[in-house]
């Protein structure tokens, strides 16, 4: 009676033991209960191996409590439960282990070659001459010293928050910028701060370098950095338990300056595990915690970032290597592309594009073209432009400069005068921005350097007028006459410009107030009628004179 009063008590508790650990475990991990998702057989496996071992536990001390130690043994013929749960760890096993197989290039090479849809396109068409206000100038690095030294200088929250590393680069009202918010300096100050929740986020225009913290009404309340069901992964975990989120999580802002994370969903299109495109996304509003959840192709075109730059590579290197097959990438190799080792951003059309230069598998030093990639659609282009890989053109670049030590940033791809034209940061061994370079893609020898990037461009033309390629015209002084339709103000290398826009001409005038006789432009508004003398360029056409 006894023994029987013990098992009815041991038993239950046994089991709520059992319980109580798979959901700390399951709180810690937050599988997606989905079978494309690795962790949930893995989850599966190791709560099969639990049960296991505490069935195994419990049968080895009742052994040991009867007949003692030297006895103990566990024959699968007097504990069938033991051998059954052996039989379905070792299935869900081989589930596990065929379904990788199944999902593999090896024998879906076609279908993983036909995940990216990729367009051919005119380099000179697709992209325009350089507009230096949509030019990133920044990288991601650079931009994170400017949020570090923005955050020193808040005396009242240095102590209290610290500057996260995501630095998500967005277009923000046809801007490039990066953005990204605070974090808890520590779980102590998380506990002090967290009722009210992160004050900020930090925001970096990329072409004027200026840096501002922006304070929030109402603080964000889920992020990365929060604790329990606040974070921002066991939020989504327990919101959709079923969806594969990407190993990316995007923070953006909208057009009124909203923070939000934006979510990517996993789809899986080849078997149990491969083909992993983006399928759905989640918008998490940071403040409120409120989920809205699309489908890939109906996301809000103020979202730049839905497709990480890391699974765009990997599908077009899918799409390079697999044209004929899966053997020919390993064997022959005919045929076969893969991406560079890098990238960087271009903004077009109001999108956030990934931009990475093509080259054969054999690690030649050229390419054989690049690829421009929508962040937000995953729509492909490419250009068939053969010249210098960003490496080489990094390389030549601080060839020039070898003597002061600096070090070139990954490149931009540029069009000036109609020439692919790879444009770079040259910074110091502090990560600060000391000089500019152009290097020509197909003639990487031709390299322009310069303290800023007017400097750089004027002697990269002179550098393209020289070998012929930039018309004898250019730099010409011509005079045009209109009503001003734009006019805006611009600091460039801590000299301010006004760029100025004529009705019925569809060029861009810059008027840079250090010069001599420019300064009067202030007193122009939108509709003023003006005249001006400039200079013939590319881009912009630097006003050289005022005539009212």
């Amino acid at each position: 009676m006894e023994e029987k009063m013990k098992k009815s008590i041991l038993y239950p508790v046994i089991g709520a033991a059992a319980l109580i650990a798979a959901f700390i475990c399951y709180y810690i991990t937050l599988p997606a209960i989905n079978i494309h998702s690795s962790g949930f057989w893995f989850f599966l496996m190791g709560a099969v191996a639990a049960v296991m071992l505490i069935y195994t536990i419990r049968k080895t001390g009742k052994e040991i409590a009867y007949s003692g130690l030297d006895s103990v043994r566990l024959s699968l013929a007097e504990y069938p439960l033991l051998k059954w749960l052996g039989i379905l760890f070792l299935a869900i096993l081989a589930v596990y282990g065929i379904g990788t197989l199944l999902s593999s290039p090896v024998i879906n090479a076609k279908r993983y070659q036909q995940l990216m849809s990729v367009e051919t396109r005119n380099f000179s068409e697709d992209i325009k001459e350089a507009d230096y206000r949509s030019i990133p100038l920044l990288d991601k690095d650079s931009a994170a010293l400017l949020g570090d030294r923005k955050m020193g200088s808040l005396v009242d929250m240095v102590s209290q928050f610290e500057v996260a590393d995501d630095y998500t680069q967005i277009n923000y009202n046809n801007v490039p910028v990066r953005v990204t918010p605070l974090v808890y300096a520590s779980p102590i100050k998380w506990l002090t701060n967290q009722r009210d929740g992160i004050p900020a986020y930090i925001l970096i225009d990329m072409t004027t370098q200026d840096t501002e913290c922006v304070m929030l009404e109402e603080g964000i309340k889920y992020s990365k950095s929060e604790y329990f069901n606040r974070n921002l992964y066991r939020h989504l975990r327990f919101r959709f338990p079923t969806y594969i989120f990407g190993d990316q999580l995007f923070f953006e802002i909208d057009d009124s300056g909203v923070p939000y994370w934006v979510c990517p969903v996993k789809k899986f299109s080849i078997g149990l595990f491969g083909g992993e495109t983006v399928g759905r996304v989640v918008l998490v509003n940071a403040v409120t915690g409120e989920c809205t959840d699309y489908a890939v192709e109906d996301v809000p075109t103020w979202i730049d970032k839905v497709y990480s730059a890391e699974l765009l590579m990997q599908l077009y290197d899918y799409y390079g290597l697999y044209q004929h097959g899966f053997f020919n990438s390993i064997l022959g190799q005919r045929d076969c592309l893969v991406t560079t080792n890098g990238y960087n951003y271009l903004a077009l059309d109001d999108d956030v594009w990934v931009y990475t230069g093509v080259t054969s598998v054999n690690g030649d030093q050229s390419n054989v073209g690049f690829v421009l990639m929508n962040q937000r659609t995953m729509e492909t282009r490419y250009y068939e432009v053969e010249g210098a890989t960003e490496l080489s053109a990094m390389s030549s670049a601080e060839g020039q400069v070898q003597n002061l030590g600096y070090r070139a940033g990954f490149p931009l791809l540029l069009n000036i005068a109609d020439e692919p034209t790879y444009f770079m940061a040259l910074k110091d061994d502090a990560g600060l921005v000391k000089k500019y370079a152009m290097v020509n893609v197909q003639k990487y020898q031709w390299v322009a350097i310069g303290d800023t990037i007017e400097e750089c461009e004027k002697d990269y033309k002179e550098l393209l007028s020289t070998n012929g390629i930039v018309s004898p015209n250019q730099g010409e002084r011509l005079e045009i006459s209109g009503v001003i339709e734009l006019i805006a103000p611009v600091v460039l290398e801590g000299n301010t410009h006004y760029y100025i826009g004529i009705s019925g001409s569809d060029e861009l005038f810059d008027a840079d107030l250090s010069e001599e006789g420019l300064y009067e432009i202030v007193r122009f508004r939108e509709g003023d009628r003006i005249s001006l003398v400039y200079e013939e360029n590319y881009g912009l056409n630097p006003v050289r004179e005022i005539r009212q």
